[in-house]
């Protein structure tokens, strides 16, 4: 891959760690697993933020900004524009360790499912009702293992 691209990619999708003890080992694999969602969705990159947090820190984002007091493992907020998909995804990193210990999935899957599962909501996907719960878990299965191949 050319270094140009791979450094535009980079740019366009940015971690940041609130949580000390928590880093993504390979960024640059999860970021080329994004652009591969996107394109497979006929969308464009604008900028992506991940914001790996704590328990308290998400539960804070989740009162102020959407007055739910509860726990959550993902918050999304979109900035996206026309097919132009934009936001900052705020992942609680204890939640998703108790999530994969819950459903017995790998950190890693987990953490990846919540990663997709963020930018299928940025995309316009919902989960609300019975039938949009069905299709996002499909669609999160469906680049899951896309993802491992």
């Amino acid at each position: 891959m050319n270094l140009l691209i791979l450094i535009n990619k980079l740019l366009m999708i940015k971690f940041f760690y609130e949580k000390n003890n928590f880093k993504i080992n390979d960024e640059y694999s999860i970021v080329k697993k994004i652009f591969l969602l996107l394109e497979n969705e006929k969308k464009y990159i604008g900028n992506i933020h991940y914001i790996f947090c704590e328990k308290n820190f998400i539960l804070f984002i989740n009162n102020k900004y959407l007055t739910n007091n509860s726990y959550t493992d993902v918050i999304a907020f979109d900035y996206s524009f026309n097919q132009h998909i934009s936001g900052d995804i705020y992942i609680s990193i204890d939640q998703v360790l108790q999530n994969s210990k819950e459903f017995n999935q790998t950190f890693y899957d987990e953490l990846l499912r919540v990663m997709i599962h963020s930018i299928l909501h940025i995309i316009g996907y919902r989960d609300k009702k019975i039938n949009d719960k069905i299709m996002m878990k499909k669609k999160e299965n469906f680049y899951l293992n896309l993802f491992k191949n």
